[in-house]
C-alpha cells in the first residue's frame, strides 16, 4: 500500500493515531509530504513486512502523550525484519508504561538509521531481542548500546551481478539512501595499486556499477570506499 501525497487536493502531512492499527497490510510506502507517524499507527499489523518512511518524516510516536502513555507506533508488527530510519527523524519511541515503538517485533533484527542518534525518545524497542541497531559513519552520539540493543557501524554491501548486455562485470551495492560509493579495483593485492572504477549515488538506497575493462586483466580485486 502507499499512502498517497494527497486527497481530494489536500496535502498528506501526517498519519494519525491508530490510523492501520490491526490491518492486514504487508507493505507500506508513505508519501514524502508526511512529516509525523502517530501513535499506534501500525500497532498489530502482523503480516507487515517492509514499510519506507520517507525523509520528510521528523517524529515517529511520542505525540501528546509522549511521556504519559503515546507511542507504540510498529509495536507488535511480527514479521517485520528491518526498517530504516531516515535522517531527519528526531523524536521516536513510546511512552512510560506502555510498549515502545517497536515493542514486540520479534523478528525485528536490523534497524538503520541515517544519521545521528535523535536525542527525543524513550522506549523504541522494549522487548526486541533481536534487533542491531546500525548507524553511518561519521554520524555522532551512538555507543555500544542503543535503549538496550547493541549497535554496529553500517557498511555498504555489494554482490556480483553480470551484465549479459555489455559482457561486463559488476555489482549491486546496497547501502543508505542518496550516499555516494566509490568502487575501486586493483590487479594485485601484494602491491596494490586502487584505482577508482565509478562513483555512484546510491538512489532508493542501491545502485549497480559496471566494469568494462575486467576481461584485461588475469585478475582484478574491488573494494567500496566512501567519496
Amino acid at each position: 500500500m502507499s499512502i498517497r501525497y494527497t486527497i481530494d487536493g489536500l496535502p498528506v502531512t501526517g498519519i494519525g493515531d491508530s490510523a492501520f492499527g490491526y490491518t492486514s497490510l504487508t507493505s507500506v510506502t508513505i508519501g514524502k509530504g508526511v512529516t509525523s507517524i502517530g501513535d499506534y499507527a501500525f500497532d498489530g499489523c502482523i503480516s507487515l513486512t517492509s514499510v519506507a518512511i520517507p525523509a520528510s518524516v521528523t517524529s515517529m510516536g511520542g505525540g501528546p502523550g509522549f511521556y504519559d502513555g503515546g507511542g507504540g507506533v510498529f509495536e507488535g508488527c511480527t514479521s517485520l525484519t528491518s526498517v530504516t530510519i531516515p535522517g531527519s527523524v528526531t523524536r521516536i519511541g513510546g511512552g512510560y508504561g506502555v510498549g515502545g515503538a517497536f515493542e514486540g517485533c520479534t523478528s525485528l533484527t536490523g534497524v538503520y538509521f541515517e544519521s545521528n542518534a535523535p536525542s527525543d525518545y524513550l522506549i523504541v524497542f522494549g522487548n526486541d531481542y533481536n534487533a542491531t541497531v546500525y548507524y553511518l559513519p561519521g554520524t555522532t552520539g551512538w555507543g555500544a548500546m542503543f535503549d538496550g540493543r547493541p549497535t554496529a557501524l553500517w557498511l555498504p554491501s555489494f554482490g556480483v551481478q553480470a551484465n549479459s548486455e555489455t559482457n561486463g562485470f559488476g555489482f549491486s551495492i546496497s547501502w543508505a539512501n542518496n550516499r555516494s560509493v566509490v568502487v575501486e579495483a586493483c590487479a594485485n593485492l601484494s602491491h596494490p595499486a586502487w584505482q577508482p572504477v565509478a562513483t555512484n549515488m546510491l538512489t532508493g538506497g542501491a545502485a549497480y556499477c559496471n566494469d568494462p575493462q575486467w576481461t584485461n586483466y588475469p585478475a582484478r580485486f574491488y573494494r567500496l570506499r566512501s567519496p
